[in-house]
């Protein structure tokens, strides 16, 4: 640092040069628009964690091979998926509907808000998930439903019967959970082909629900869990984490999460990202980076170390040594480093959690690896049972038995690894989990507002919307920079006339 890069400005949207630098300790953003003037915001807000998290970074993807925008012009205003993506799609989203069964105080977005509805039919929505299972060099494996609510669709499950028809490896869904804690319902959700719940989940009071739900809701949250319990379902619970609102409550979330680990696969803290004008004040004091997120949570439970989180691109070359093994191109979590962090818990039978970086050394395994992919990829002959060989003596060679949580052996943990990048959902519930070891993933995803935007993350991206006009859009060209949510919305809406 000090590095360029792109931004656009809050104001009008159109793309600024920015400069990103630190001042106090702290990674910051400025532009300035020759209408609307300067900008300036927090990016990352410890300067040493951000050139540590950096060093995490393994390369770019390769994108697509199929890109919709062919010759595109400045990014991200060409958007549909263009061929200056580097990065394949991890997870996809659709969009059920804009409808909701909650009218929260702090939502401005539903149907009953905007004034318009907008809601695919099912021929649409099988439409784009026909687009995402068509995708190269890579077909999407993971499809998520969100909304609005996506349990109020007429014919969301028909969806979910598609979606498992179509060969999605991964079918989950962003929800509110209301309709889920009908225990007929969740069981039907499952049948039809759904894996796992993205669970709004604000906290442990029902104060807060009320603050920001308008109602009581922590009795249904925990009766949802208690269903994707029943029916063999997996559960991440999303928080949305705003300064001096809720960041005091994030320990006890991970200590729920880990008392409830044989549904709870997750935590994934969102952090406030800004929509519309704020005053830089107002901003400064409800910014929330995702160095807060794993300093708060070492705080508050004393164990789970901030230093020891990784962002999701640590993964790459885990990744390209599946793929130079196999033989043919795998999903690659080759996103900015900046977008995630987290950090993976074992959980014994008592329920003691370990950090996986007490006994692997992870810096060590994924930096071999790295180099392990470039060997396999580059020899002329590939032999896959010694190169698979190859690559188990490595994971061996870091695994540290002596600091592995208790009944943790070293098979024990690869069959662990087997299920987390596995497609084990429709596998006998009685075998999932009987060799294996319980984990738990706790992280933050932070999506960029107009204020930190940069749009070396847009092209990064792995989490992609799936559109009606027949398009895929990166999470943070959908929903800020350039809002084509909006557009496709508006293109594709028909007027709310009430229930």
């Amino acid at each position: 640092m000090p590095k360029r890069t792109v931004s656009i400005c809050p104001e009008c949207k159109r793309l600024l040069p920015a400069l990103v630098f630190e001042e106090d300790g702290k990674v910051m953003m400025e532009k300035e628009c020759p209408e609307h003037g300067k900008f300036k915001d927090v990016v990352w807000s410890d300067v040493e964690f951000y050139l540590n998290v950096k060093d995490w970074f393994f390369g770019d993807g390769r994108g697509f091979s199929n890109p919709q925008v062919t010759s595109p012009g400045a990014c991200p205003l060409s958007c549909g998926i263009c061929s200056l993506h580097t990065s394949n799609t991890a997870l996809a989203n659709i969009d059920l509907t804009n409808r909701c069964n909650l009218k929260c105080p702090i939502c401005f977005a539903n149907a009953a808000v905007t004034g318009y509805l907008y809601e695919p039919s099912y021929e649409q929505v099988v439409e784009m998930m026909r687009m995402l299972r068509e995708r190269k060099p890579v077909p999407v494996a993971c499809v998520q439903f969100s909304g609005g609510e996506p349990t109020i669709h007429p014919d969301f499950l028909r969806i979910l019967e598609a979606a498992k028809g179509m060969g999605f490896s991964a079918i989950q869904m962003a929800t509110n959970g209301i309709k889920l804690a009908d225990l007929e319902f969740a069981q039907k959700a499952r049948e039809a082909g759904l894996h796992s719940l993205y669970l709004q989940f604000d906290g442990l009071d029902d104060d807060v629900y009320i603050k920001t739900r308008g109602r009581r809701l922590l009795e249904t949250k925990l009766k949802v869990i208690e269903n994707a319990r029943k029916t063999g379902m997996k559960v991440v619970l999303v928080p949305t984490v705003v300064n001096t609102v809720n960041d005091d409550r994030l320990g006890e979330m991970v200590r729920f999460a880990i008392e409830n680990v044989d549904v709870i696969s997750g935590i994934s803290f969102q952090p406030v990202a800004f929509t519309g004008r704020i005053e830089r004040e107002k901003r400064a004091k409800l910014r929330f980076t995702l160095p807060d997120l794993a300093k708060r949570i070492e705080e508050q439970t004393g164990f789970i170390r901030a230093k020891d989180w990784v962002p999701l691109c640590a993964a790459t070359p885990i990744s390209r040594v599946m793929a130079a093994i196999a033989g043919r191109e795998v999903t690659m979590y080759s996103c900015h480093p900046l977008c995630s962090l987290s950090t993976y818990l074992f959980v014994d039978d008592e329920g003691n959690a370990v950090q996986v970086s007490d006994f692997i050394d992870l810096k060590g395994l994924l930096t071999e690896m790295d180099r392990l992919a470039d060997k396999i990829a580059n020899s002329r002959f590939n032999f896959k049972l010694l190169s698979g060989i190859r690559a188990l003596n490595v994971l061996r060679k870091y695994f540290k038995k002596e600091k592995a949580p208790k009944g943790l052996t070293f098979r024990r943990f690869l069959a662990t690894i087997d299920e987390l990048i596995g497609n084990k959902y429709d596998r006998d519930p009685n075998e999932v989990g009987k060799h294996s070891y319980k984990t738990i993933m706790i992280g933050g995803m932070h999506f960029m507002d107009a204020y930190n935007y940069d749009v070396e993350r847009v092209r990064r991206c792995v989490i992609h919307y799936a559109a009606p006009d027949g398009k895929m859009y990166p999470f943070c060209a959908y929903n800020s920079g350039p809002v084509f949510r909006e557009v496709i919305e508006r293109k594709f809406s028909v007027p709310y006339r009430g229930e």
